[in-house]
């Protein structure tokens, strides 16, 4: 359940979530199964107990959408279409013009659209109402956008916004690789991506590579900019910090987990302490980072 991909987002000041209320909105749009003739399906779905939506530890909450796809791969249905094209033309003599192909392909789609099978997964969020910060699990922004249009549709009133900085990502990045000095709590860690500010947008990426050698700082100097940087937080957190705003590839160290472990007596102790010692650190990390930024940038 640990968190691997952050999206971030501020929640408004002045509308304050209601436990109870979240719960009940959640549960008028629960995840169900495919129709015949559905390529998906999104809704929420229960992250822990049964018969809760939100799942609440020391008053931190986790919510998790649900999406059931089917599995009808495009080349199967085109190579279907072209068999039976293939047919008409022999039995009939003729060639199978443009509309009649889409037409075909349709028909084949919607033949096999009922007996494809179906997977699901989940995307995670955590809500701190406290903080105001609502946190999405999501390696794309596909998926992140797809949580938070199913989200926007659930609420009544509250309309979260993406977390903004005074400082961009790739302005403050830039500077600290050029100085050669991480924001305080930060260490570099061995993952880099520069960009040309010009119009090739020319990008040269670093895999397990020292970031402090001349060879980086020649490439700042010409004008290149960070766009993706490693970094870890007081030696618990490792992280690709991009110049969205986006957290990647977050990793907790073995010890924060082995802490969770230790003090969990069953299966649901340990989720609700792996959740609330995930929280816990991400919280700080967070105030670091925005800190680090030169603090959030409040709306106009």
């Amino acid at each position: 359940m640990w968190f691997k991909n952050l999206r971030l987002y501020r929640l408004p000041s002045g509308q304050a979530l209601d436990l109870a209320k979240l719960d009940a909105l959640l549960a008028r749009r629960p995840l169900t199964r495919c129709g015949s003739f559905e390529m998906a399906s999104c809704g929420w779905v229960f992250p822990r107990q049964e018969g809760a939506f939100v799942h609440a530890v020391d008053r931190q909450w986790l919510l998790a959408l649900g999406i059931e796809q089917k599995l009808l791969p495009t080349t199967v249905v085109r190579q279907t279409a072209r068999e039976r094209a293939a047919i008409i033309e022999k039995e009939q003599g003729r060639k199978v013009g443009r509309k009649e192909m889409r037409d075909l392909t349709e028909r084949v789609m919607e033949e096999l659209l009922p007996k494809a099978f179906s997977q699901r997964r989940t995307t995670w969020a955590w809500i701190d109402p406290q903080g105001g910060r609502l946190v999405v699990d999501a390696g794309s922004d596909a998926r992140a956008d797809e949580f938070m249009e199913t989200l926007l549709t659930t609420l009544d009133d509250v309309t979260p916004r993406p977390l903004q900085t005074q400082v961009s990502p790739t302005t403050a990045m830039t500077a600290w690789l050029a100085a050669q000095e991480p924001p305080t709590g930060f260490s570099f860690d061995s993952d880099l991506e520069l960009r040309a500010a010009s119009q090739s947008q020319s990008a040269i990426r670093y895999v397990h590579h020292d970031l402090g050698g001349q060879e980086i700082a020649a490439h700042i100097a010409t004008g290149k900019l960070v766009t993706r940087l490693g970094l870890t937080w007081n030696d618990k957190i490792s992280f690709v910090l991009t110049d969205k705003l986006r957290i990647k590839r977050l990793a907790f160290l073995d010890v924060l987990k082995e802490q969770a472990e230790q003090s969990a007596a069953n299966e649901d102790e340990r989720f609700d302490a792996d959740f609330a010692l995930m929280v816990g650190e991400l919280a700080r990390m967070l105030d670091d980072l925005v800190n680090a930024l030169g603090g959030e940038l409040e709306p106009e």
